[in-house]
């Protein structure tokens, strides 16, 4: 067996303080420490927002709607964005889809809003189906953050 050399253990006595200093300096601080990374916002697809959802006398003819919709409200100039169609089947309790055809229509501004609902590709949509609808909910909706 070999006896201990103590110039080496004196050495390491004295180097264990400093060997502690340098992990203590090396590990980020609480500050720097990653938290949770937060996703960034989704898009605000407009200012106004116009929801409809109309139930139909017949509901074979959604799908006429959606068309005729489509064909008359999306290129409405004052339109930001848009999109119509069927419900989503849900078995969730709470979720109602009883509705024949959902819409969704937005705007940057009330004066745009204004000047769809006098646009003739409203009235047009409006006159024709009246007389198929059997109720209809209308939302409007305001987003007033920037």
């Amino acid at each position: 067996m070999s006896k201990p050399n103590y110039a080496t253990a004196l050495l390491a006595l004295l180097a264990a303080p400093v060997a502690s200093a340098v992990v203590i300096l090396a590990q980020p601080s609480v500050e720097s420490q990653p938290t949770s990374v937060a996703q960034p916002a989704a898009p605000r697809p407009a200012t106004i927002n116009h929801v409809v959802l109309v139930t139909l006398k017949d509901p074979t003819d959604a799908p006429a709607l959606i068309s005729d919709c489509d064909r008359l409200l999306g290129t409405i100039p004052s339109v930001v964005s848009y999109f119509c169609g069927p419900p989503l089947p849900s078995e969730r309790t709470g979720v109602d889809d009883s509705y024949s055809v959902g819409l969704y229509v937005g705007f940057e501004t009330r004066d745009g809003y204004a000047a769809y609902l006098e646009h003739e590709g409203h009235v047009e949509l409006v006159q024709s189906w009246r007389p198929r609808i059997e109720s209809m909910r209308i939302l409007d909706i305001e987003d007033p953050t920037p």
